[in-house]
Formats: C-alpha cells, structure tokens, sequence
C-alpha cells in the first residue's frame, strides 16, 4: 500500500491528532509493514508517538478499529493511547518503544525473551466482546471438512508472527506488535506459527520444536492436532505463494514445508 506522509494528511486531522499530542515537530515515516495508509513516528511536545491508520471510507477501516480493541487485551503489546477521526481519516495513536527487531537464529539471547512473550499469549483468552472470526473458519478451506476440536480454541492469537511484528524493548522483554490479524485460536497457535519462522531463522524443524515446547500449551497440544495445523500452514502459505506473490513468501512457504514434513514423521498417542 502507497505511504501518505504526515504532511499530506489534511490540516483538520493533523489538528485532531495535535490535541492529544501537542505540536508535532517531526514525523518519520515508517519504513516496513505493508497495510498501513499513514504509520510514522511523530515527535511532539509531549514526546514520541507511533500513529497509524486509513482513510475513514477505505474498505480495510475496520482493520485499524479491530487491532485498536484487540491491543487493549493483548499482553506484551504497545498501548493505545488514542483515537482520532477527523477530516475524513482515522488514526490511532500506540505508545513508541525504543527497541529493534530479534534475532531469532541458533544461539541467540533473544529466543529466552520469545518464549516468554509465547508463554504470556497463550494464557490469554479472547475478549469475547470483540466479535471476529476464529482462525479455524478463516482457514477453512485448507482444513478438512470436519475440523477437530484441538483446532477450535477460544485464546487470543496474534497469528501474524514476522519476526517484523516483533520488538525487542530491551534484553528481557519482547513486544508484539501490529494486532490487526488477531482472532480466537488454539492456545498454541502463535507458537506453532512461529516454528517456521525459527526454520527460516537457520533452525532445524526439531530444533524449532525444542524452543516451541517450551511454552506449556504447545507442549501440551494433541500432536495430531498440531500436524494437521503444520499441513494447514504449509498450503495456505504455497496458496498464497502462487496468488498473491510477495518477496519473502518463498522462503516462508519452504520453512513451511520441512516443518510439515518433520510432523509427519512425529508418533501420534
């Protein structure tokens, strides 16, 4: 999606966001993610705030409304400061953490830092206030007709695990950011999504299961479950690989892969 930069946006939202912020004397535009209309960094009297979001008639507007409500119970996550509707936008103001993204490789201090954050969402239920739809249903045409249960949790998953949707705010604590693609899942789901990223990091697929079974509920998952959800993984990634082509999707859809081929050969009770 083509950036606006702050300057651009109309004097009347600019006001708008000034009045929870105070005069803003800089804006740097963010350099990565790809859904956002307007995301920058604005420095203002009152300090630093990230500030996202879309035209009000853009068809994707409610994204930015649902990641606001589903960040308010996210754990490990920015906070919300604000909202802004003004001059035909909608912004939402995060609070800016200083930070940068892991190093999700063999060896690295910060896979101590992901566990953890693992841990803490997995032991968050979805605020059943919110109404979206569970990640079962979302990937209903790559699950067998009869879903089983194992797939049907209610905990709140942020499903989008890039290592770009990840901050280390410093040594020991790791944010997740961009809730936008959050709904109701299996309490291990954000782990199991984070296995091929571990294998597109250098890990081997047994390796990325070591660290995942770290986290209680993975290690708890029924593992026929878990291999039908690594099968799952693997053809909506390859889907999307061939329909909707991006330039990292290749590499996801290879890490996808090996982890499918490691569950098959994992012993079912």
């Amino acid at each position: 999606m083509d950036r606006i930069e702050w300057q651009d946006l109309p004097a009347e939202t600019r006001a708008a966001v000034e009045r929870h912020t105070g005069m803003v004397d800089d804006a740097t535009t963010a350099p990565d993610g790809v859904m956002s209309r307007l995301a920058c960094t604005v420095d203002a009297r009152t300090g630093r705030t990230f500030v996202k979001g879309t035209r009000e008639d853009d068809v994707q507007a409610w994204v930015y409304r649902h990641e606001a409500k589903v960040t308010q119970y996210a754990p490990r996550a920015p906070r919300v400061l604000w909202e802004v509707n003004a001059g035909g936008w909608r912004l939402h103001g995060y609070e800016y953490v200083e930070g940068r993204y892991p190093d999700l490789s063999p060896g690295s201090d910060d896979l101590a830092a992901l566990v953890r954050t693992l841990i803490a969402v997995s032991q968050t239920p979805w605020p059943e206030a919110l109404n979206k739809k569970p990640l079962h249903t979302r990937w209903a045409e790559f699950l067998p007709e009869d879903v089983p249960s194992g797939l049907q949790g209610r905990a709140l998953a942020h499903t989008d695990m890039s290592p770009h949707n990840m901050l280390m705010k410093d040594a020991d604590e790791l944010l997740l950011l961009d809730w936008a693609l959050a709904c109701p899942a299996p309490s291990w789901a954000d782990t199991a999504l984070t296995i091929p990223r571990l294998i597109s990091a250098g890990h081997t697929p047994e390796q990325a299961e070591t660290i995942a079974r770290q986290i209680p509920a993975y290690l708890a998952a029924n593992p026929a479950a878990v291999t039908i959800f690594a099968r799952t993984v693997y053809s909506a990634w390859e889907d999307w690989e061939r329909t909707r082509p991006l330039p990292h999707r290749a590499a996801l859809t290879a890490a996808a892969r090996e982890w499918a081929k490691h569950r098959e050969g994992v012993p079912l009770p």
